[in-house]
Order: C-alpha cells, then structure tokens, then sequence
C-alpha cells in the first residue's frame, strides 16, 4: 500500500476520532451547564423532589436539584412552659407538624434549638457582645424581652435592658442539618453566657436537637422546589450579552453582584425571580460587554415568594415576551418547545407545592420559609 496513502487513511482516523471526542465532551458541558443553571443548593442525606414533566403530567422524581426539569409563623411566645426551660418541639412526621405562628420575631422552636437565660438582673445588649460576633455554622438569633408581657426584639437591634433573653440555632436549612458539633459549640456558647452573666439556664439534650435537625431537613426536603424556565436561541444561535442585558433590564430585571439577574416585587422588595445564565459563567458587566451566551434560564423559588401562583404566571409571561423579542424559544432540556399545556401542567404543580408549605405552617415568603430555604 503507497505510504501516503496509508498515512493519510490513519491521519482521517485521528481525525474522525478526535471530532467524536471533541462532540462528546461539549454535550457533557451542555448537560452540566443545564443542571447547573436548574441547581439549587442541595440539602444534605436526602435529595429533594424534582417533579418531571412527562406526558403534560407532573410527577415526583428524586434528584438533585430542587428545580423542575421540563422535559415534555413562628411559634408564639408561649414557646416555653417556664422560665430557663427549653419548649418542647413536635415531630415532623406529617406535613401540618410544625405549628401556626404569631410573631415572627419570637423564638421558633419548631424549627430552632432554642434556649432561654434568665438574668438575675436586666442586662444590656452589650453584655453579650461576644456571643453576637461568635461564629458558629448555622444562622443563630439572640432576642430579649424587657418583661414576659412584651414582644421580643433582636439583641443586635436594641440596648435592653432584658429581663429575659432567648438563643436561638436554627435547626436545618438549604446547606442541610446543623450537626451534633456546631449544635454542641452552640450549647457551649450559651452555658459560657449564663455563667458570665449570671443567668438562669437549662440547656437540652445535643444529641436530641441533632436528630430533630435531621427530620426537619428530611421533612422540609419535600416542600423544596424550584421551577425554571429555559429560552434557547432558535436555530443554535448566539444573543449578544449586550443585547440580552438591554431586554432584561428593560422587562425590570437588574444584574446582581451574584452574576444573575434579579426582578424584584414592587409591593415587598423581595425577588420573584431570577434569569441566569445558560452556560455555567456568571454574568458580569464586562462579559455581557464581551461575549454572547446560547439561552438564559428564569427561575422561580417557590418557598421564598409570597405568591408562588402569582409568581409562576408572571414567570410564564416573561419568558413568552423575553422569547420573542429575542428570536428565541422557550424549550424544555431537550431543546422541546414547551406549549400552553405543559406550562399549565407546571403552574399545576407549583399551586400544589404552595398548598403543602401552607398546610405545613410555612407561608412562602414569610419569616419561617425564608430561614428554612436560605
């Protein structure tokens, strides 16, 4: 055989294996990029409910993340029995465990190791400066009542003086359940406060709040969900990010130091939703200046808006107007354009999920929603 020939013949070889190769690789970053756009933070020892759209029906699927993949308050003050004791937490077994709150502000033991400190005599703020500034894993409150007849108020917000104070960790959130140690370094904390104070104290069980912490991740997995809408460039094309910046900002968006956009309601200020990038890379001024990207995905979280219908049908508006005056499609992950009825299918699933944080005490939006989903 000419040895240019076969030297050619392997050279095609090389070449055909390296365009298999090279197409490989860029699905997997595809797929990647699309779950990482769908992610939320995961909880730990147990993967949330990814409803799937399958057939224009919703049904639960576990996965990793808590978004939709479209592919067709407060305890009260009543919170303890008597002074210096610790209240007693209901099981989470069932969806409408947890209890219906009054005062947001109050101590929370449904969802928090709370431990009340009775001073032997009123203290101000600054007495505990220490504690306030410790640093400790999960979220902790310190709050103060001047008398057992007033409200509770946030220590790093008021002097006192404090008849009564309360140290609160909360149990379980986004980043999983507080762990036996920081629930202990906590305990440490507040034993270390009562002494120097002094203060009455009576401190529970470590090893009883970790397995409480366990069941209220596992019980607040199931409510976890976030929906997410993707717009692809039609024809596998590119938006100029410059572009994509002008329409987003002009549909109220607004690009955040998080490298996402975020639109926020008039009525609260908090964000209903969110448009982030299809690819991987966070969004910035200079690489919107730069670069162009094949979609942008909107997203909802459905625990943290106060009317996640509401929301859902704002989302779904959005995205038909952003897809049209970018010559783009609304598609599910297999570049499926989404019609009326999947999208109805959604919002389906959404109202359900609102349903059960409601009957579960948790009002989306509210106080409990947003420390449990933070």
């Amino acid at each position: 055989m000419n040895p240019l020939f076969l030297g050619l013949l392997v050279a095609g070889a090389v070449l055909v294996v390296g365009v298999l190769l090279y197409n490989l690789v860029q699905e997997r970053r595809a797929r990647k990029r699309l779950e990482a756009a769908f992610s939320g933070p995961a909880r730990s020892r147990r993967e949330r409910a990814e409803p799937k759209l399958r057939e224009s029906e919703l049904e639960p699927s576990a996965g990793h993340s808590a978004a939709v993949d479209v592919s067709p308050d407060e305890a009260g003050d009543e919170g303890a029995d008597e002074p210096g004791q610790a209240p007693a937490a209901p099981s989470f077994a069932h969806p409408g465990a947890l209890r219906a709150g009054r005062d947001s502000l109050a101590p929370d033991p449904d969802i928090e190791c709370v431990v009340l400190l009775t001073p032997g005599a009123p203290v101000a703020s600054s007495a505990l400066a220490r504690a306030l500034a410790a640093p400790l894993g999960k979220p902790v409150r310190w709050l103060g009542r001047r008398s057992a007849a007033q409200a509770w108020q946030p220590l790093d917000g008021a002097t006192g003086p404090w008849q009564e104070i309360a140290a609160c960790l909360l149990l379980a959130d986004r980043a999983g359940p507080a762990s036996r140690d920081e629930i202990s370094g906590f305990l440490d904390l507040v034993a270390e406060v009562a002494s120097a104070l002094p203060a009455q104290v009576a401190l529970p069980d470590a090893g009883t709040e970790a397995q409480r912490a366990e069941e209220l991740d596992r019980f607040c997995a199931d409510l976890d969900v976030q929906i997410g809408l993707t717009i692809l460039k039609a024809d596998l094309g590119q938006i100029a990010g410059t572009r994509l910046r002008g329409v987003a900002e002009a549909a109220g968006f607004h690009l955040s130091a998080a490298g996402h956009f975020e639109y926020f309601q008039e009525d609260t200020g908090a964000v209903l939703c969110t448009l982030q990038n299809y690819k991987q890379e966070p969004f910035t001024i200079e690489s919107l200046r730069a670069t162009s990207t094949p979609g942008f995905v909107l997203l909802i979280d459905v625990p943290r808006v106060a009317d996640p219908v509401r929301a859902f049908d704002q989302l779904r508006l959005t995205a038909k107007r952003l897809a049209q005056t970018l010559e783009a499609v609304l598609v599910d992950d297999n570049r499926r354009p989404l019609d009326d009825a999947a999208l109805g299918a959604i919002r389906t699933q959404v109202q359900a999920t609102a349903g059960a944080l409601r009957e579960a005490h948790i009002d989306p939006g509210g106080p409990r929603a947003l420390r449990l989903f933070g």
